[in-house]
This record gives structure tokens, C-alpha cells and sequence, in this order.
């Protein structure tokens, strides 16, 4: 049974994120953890003034908290009506990446599904500052970003960016494997760079992945570098009509190096699909 918490702040986007989370995985055996953390803490220095205040504030949060996730829980039990499925409300006090930690901990979590709060037009694509925040704290599983105007439907095709310059163990790609699997999708292997003449160690990276993805219907893609490693994918991502952004989270990537360019926070910030933080070591 595969464990997934999907964390809500009963918003739009928050549903959204669920709504992919149950399509995405329709044809899975899943037990969904829908967290609520609720973070009473910027209010603590009213307890100088009156604890008994603090506590009726820190009651209704709780109270609130208990209802929103109730009326979720008897949506989901009269309207999504799959056997495979099952779920589970939980509300902390505590910061939502200190919930997520405990949670994940204590109940052997294979997943986190959150929504992303994007803008359109002039506006640049963000995530919201909780999203950010879970992204920088939990290294070491998947985490799947959903835009919030991202409407799932089907999972034909899957890019997965790469520079071919770090070793590449066999559960990093599990989690974009496993839903490969589940939806027969194609898979394209990105490589942005200013030259691709691959240097020894990429081309042992390279050789790796064509085994590692040896099942599957794959391609490998060099897309030429154009002012920002992040725009350079945007913009194939959405020729290429793809349905969902694959990425390892590690620290230091060629271009960061060369320019500085922050690639695995910008691609999040940009992507009008959704990201798949793969775990890293």
C-alpha cells in the first residue's frame, strides 16, 4: 500500500493537489493522510499578556482545523467512490514542515502531493512560501508539486532533467518509474547545455540511465542553452506538451556553478506543470 500525505489549507489549490494525487493514482492501492497544520506561534506573545486568551485562540485554530478536515473526509467518502483507496485526516499545531516530518515519520510516508500558488500574465509563477519551505526541510522523499491552475488528466508524457554530472542510485527514480508504469508513459531525457560533447564521467551517467530506463519508451534531448537553464525547460515543457517535470533535488548543478543560477528552485518556479522532487542522498 503506497502512503501519501496530501497537506491542505482547505484552499483551491490545496484541492486541486488532491484531486491529481486521486487521479494520478486511480489504479493504486493507497492510504491518503489529509494534514492540516495549523501554526499558532506568531501569536505566542500574547501569552504575556493573558495565556487564558492564547488558549482560546490555540481551541478555535484546533476546532477549525477539525471541522475543515471533517467536511473533506464526507466529500471524499460520497464522491470519489474508488475501492483501492482510503483516508485519514490528521491536524497538527505545529508548522507545516514540522508536521510533514512527524507524520512522514511515524507512518512510513512514500509521498507528499502539494499544492503550488502560481500568478499568470505579467506576474511571475511562485510557489507559496509553505511549499518553499517544505521543499527545503524534507530531502529524502518524492515530493510532487501541483500547480494550482494545472488540470490532470492523463500522464502520456513524462521529461526528466538531467546534466549528467552526479552518480545516480536506483531509488531516486523509483517514484518516476513506478507512475511510468502505471500510465505507460513515454519519457524524455533533457540535457540543457551550450555544447554536448559529453566529458567521461556524463558519459557513464548516460550509459547508466539507458539501463536504468531500459523498460520504457525513452529519448534523450539536448536543448541548447538559452539565458537560463530554468526558461531553457519552461519552454520545452510546454512545445512538448508534457504532463510532468521530473528533477533530482541536489545541491549544485553545472550552471549553478557557472552563473550562479538557483535551477532546481526557478524550473519550481516556473513550471505550469507539475514537478516531481525526486528524493535525494
Amino acid at each position: 500500500m503506497k502512503k501519501i500525505i496530501l497537506p491542505s489549507d482547505f484552499s483551491e489549490n490545496a484541492w486541486n493537489a488532491i484531486f491529481t494525487a486521486l487521479k494520478l493514482y486511480a489504479n493504486t492501492t493507497c492510504h491518503f493522510y489529509i494534514l492540516n497544520a495549523y501554526e499558532p506561534g506568531v501569536l505566542k506573545p500574547l501569552g504575556t499578556k493573558g495565556h487564558q486568551r492564547l488558549d482560546v485562540i490555540y481551541d478555535s485554530l484546533s476546532k477549525n482545523s477539525e471541522k475543515e478536515l471533517s467536511e473533506i473526509l464526507k466529500y471524499l467518502e460520497i464522491n470519489h467512490k474508488n475501492p483501492k483507496h482510503s483516508f485519514e485526516t490528521v491536524a497538527k499545531e505545529n508548522t507545516l514542515e514540522e508536521a510533514i516530518k512527524k507524520v512522514s515519520t511515524e507512518e512510513d510516508i512514500d509521498l507528499i502531493v502539494i499544492g503550488t500558488q502560481g500568478a499568470t500574465g505579467a506576474k511571475q509563477v511562485f510557489l507559496g512560501s509553505n511549499t518553499v519551505k517544505v521543499l527545503n526541510s524534507i530531502k529524502n522523499i518524492p515530493i510532487l508539486a501541483v500547480p494550482d491552475s494545472f488540470n490532470f488528466q492523463e500522464l502520456k508524457n513524462i521529461i526528466f532533467s538531467t546534466d549528467f554530472m552526479r552518480n545516480y542510485d536506483k531509488y531516486e527514480f523509483e517514484p518516476l518509474l513506478e507512475l511510468a508504469r502505471l500510465w505507460n508513459s513515454k519519457i524524455e531525457i533533457v540535457h540543457v547545455s551550450e555544447e554536448f560533447k559529453l566529458n567521461e564521467k556524463q558519459q557513464a551517467q548516460k550509459d547508466i540511465l539507458e539501463h536504468r530506463f531500459s523498460e520504457f519508451d525513452y529519448s534523450f534531448q539536448d536543448l541548447p542553452f538559452k539565458s537560463s537553464t530554468a526558461n531553457t525547460i519552461g519552454q520545452h515543457v510546454s512545445n512538448r506538451k508534457s504532463d510532468i517535470l521530473g528533477i533530482i533535488r541536489h545541491q549544485h548543478t553545472f550552471w549553478e556553478k557557472v552563473i550562479g543560477e538557483p535551477v532546481v528552485k526557478k524550473i519550481a518556479f516556473h513550471s505550469t506543470i507539475p514537478v516531481l522532487f525526486l528524493p535525494e542522498k
